[in-house]
C-alpha cells in the first residue's frame, strides 16, 4: 500500500475481534519502533508489551477505554537517557516516545491490524501495576488488534481534518492585524 493511501485509510479502532495478533506481526511492529528516529539516536525508551488477560486487566484499572484490544503497548521514556536541547534544556523524551509510537501504529496498519493511540490513562496506576522505575515515564499507550468490524473507509475522519492552508505556513507566521 502506498503511504498516503494507508495514512488516509487508517483510523482509531474502538472494537476489536478476539483474534490473536500473530507473534511475527508483533515483532515487525517492534522492529518499526526500533528503527524510529530519536534525538541523537539515544533511543531512551522501553515498550512494555501487555497481551495476557491479567496484564490487560491491570491496564484497565487506570484506563476505562480499553476497547477489548488483545495487545497493549505502553511506551515509556527514560528521562535519565534523553537528549536535551542545548539552548533551553528541552527534554526530547516525549517526542522520541511519540515517534516510536507512530512508527509502530503505522506498521500495524501496514500489516492489516487496527490500533488506537491512548492518552487517557493514569500514569501512576501504570507505574505501580507494572513496576515502572521512577526514571521512566509512561508516555503513550497503543492498543493493537484486528478490527471487529469489516474495514469501512473513514471518510468522515478525513472530512474533519483541517485543510493544508490552516496547518502549513511558509517562511513566517503572519501577524494578525
Amino acid at each position: 500500500m502506498k503511504f498516503l493511501e494507508m495514512a488516509k485509510a487508517r483510523y482509531s479502532v474502538r472494537r476489536y475481534s478476539r483474534q490473536e495478533v500473530e507473534p511475527d506481526k508483533l515483532e515487525m511492529i517492534f522492529e518499526a519502533g526500533r528503527l524510529a528516529p530519536t534525538a541523537c539516536n539515544y533511543q531512551p525508551y522501553k515498550v512494555l508489551v501487555l497481551k495476557t488477560p491479567s496484564g490487560i486487566e491491570k491496564l484497565r484499572k487506570g484506563n476505562p477505554y480499553m476497547y477489548e484490544a488483545p495487545v497493549a503497548l505502553v511506551i515509556c521514556v527514560n528521562h535519565d537517557a534523553v537528549w536535551k536541547r542545548l539552548s533551553d534544556g528541552k527534554d526530547y523524551g516525549d517526542v522520541d516516545a511519540t515517534i516510536v509510537t507512530d512508527h509502530m501504529m503505522l506498521a500495524a496498519a501496514d500489516l492489516g491490524l487496527g490500533s488506537i493511540w491512548m492518552g487517557a490513562f493514569n500514569p501512576e496506576n501504570l507505574r505501580s501495576e507494572f513496576n515502572i522505575p521512577e526514571n521512566y515515564e509512561p508516555v503513550n499507550v497503543l492498543l493493537i488488534g484486528y478490527p471487529a468490524d469489516e474495514h469501512v473507509a473513514q471518510s468522515a475522519t478525513a472530512k474533519r481534518r483541517k485543510p493544508l492552508a490552516e496547518t502549513v505556513v511558509y517562511e513566517s507566521f503572519e501577524v494578525a492585524k
